[in-house]
C-alpha cells in the first residue's frame, strides 16, 4: 500500500510544480555579449541646471555596482546604450500651514520623469524602454530662508532613487 501512496505524491508534486505560476521579473536579464554599456549625458528638457548631469553620473554609478560590465559615458564602443531624456521636473505644494488668510506651503513633492531606452547596439527593438519613467519624494519647507536648501537635499535624494530604480527596472526585467 506504501507504494501507491509514494507514487501518488510525487504525482501531485510534479503536476502541482509545473502549473504555471512563476514570478516574473526575478533574477538579473543581461545579455552575456554586453561587455561595454555607454551613458550618454541625459538630455534636459527641464532647465534645471545640472539636472542632466547628476542624473547621468547616478545611473553609470548605479550600473557599476552590478559589476557585470564596463560602463563609459559614450554610446562609441559600446554594446548597449542607455539613452535618456529628462522630460519633466515639477515641485508643488502637498501641505499647509498658518488660517485661512495666511495660509502658506509648509510640505512640497517633487516628481523627476524621463523617457529611457535601454538597447543593443544595431538591435532594432530595445532591451527595455518606458516612456515616462517616474520617481518623486517629498520635503517640508520649515523656515523660507530654508526652501531652496531643503529643495535641494530633496533632489539629491531623488536622483538617487530615480538611478537606484530604473537601474534595477533595466535589469531586472519589470
Amino acid at each position: 500500500m506504501r507504494v501507491p501512496s509514494r507514487l501518488l505524491s510525487l504525482t501531485l508534486v510534479l503536476t502541482l510544480g509545473g502549473c504555471g505560476y512563476a514570478l516574473l521579473g526575478r533574477g538579473t536579464v543581461v545579455d552575456p555579449d554586453i561587455k561595454v554599456v555607454g551613458v550618454p549625458t541625459f538630455r534636459d528638457r527641464t532647465g534645471r541646471p545640472g539636472l542632466d548631469q547628476q542624473i547621468t553620473d547616478l545611473v553609470i554609478e548605479e550600473l557599476l555596482k552590478r559589476g557585470r560590465f564596463q560602463v563609459v559615458n559614450q554610446a562609441a564602443g559600446a554594446d548597449a546604450v542607455v539613452d535618456g531624456e529628462i522630460t519633466g521636473y515639477q515641485a508643488r505644494p502637498v501641505g499647509f500651514s498658518g488660517a485661512e488668510e495666511t495660509t502658506e506651503a509648509s510640505r512640497y513633492a517633487v516628481v523627476l520623469t524621463a523617457n529611457v531606452t535601454y538597447a543593443k547596439v544595431g538591435v532594432r527593438e530595445p532591451i527595455w524602454q518606458n516612456p515616462a519613467f517616474r520617481a518623486n519624494d517629498e520635503w517640508d519647507v520649515g523656515s523660507p530662508e530654508a526652501f531652496f536648501d531643503r529643495e535641494e537635499q530633496a533632489v539629491e535624494r531623488l536622483a538617487k532613487e530615480f538611478a537606484r530604480s530604473l537601474v534595477a527596472a533595466m535589469m531586472e526585467a519589470f
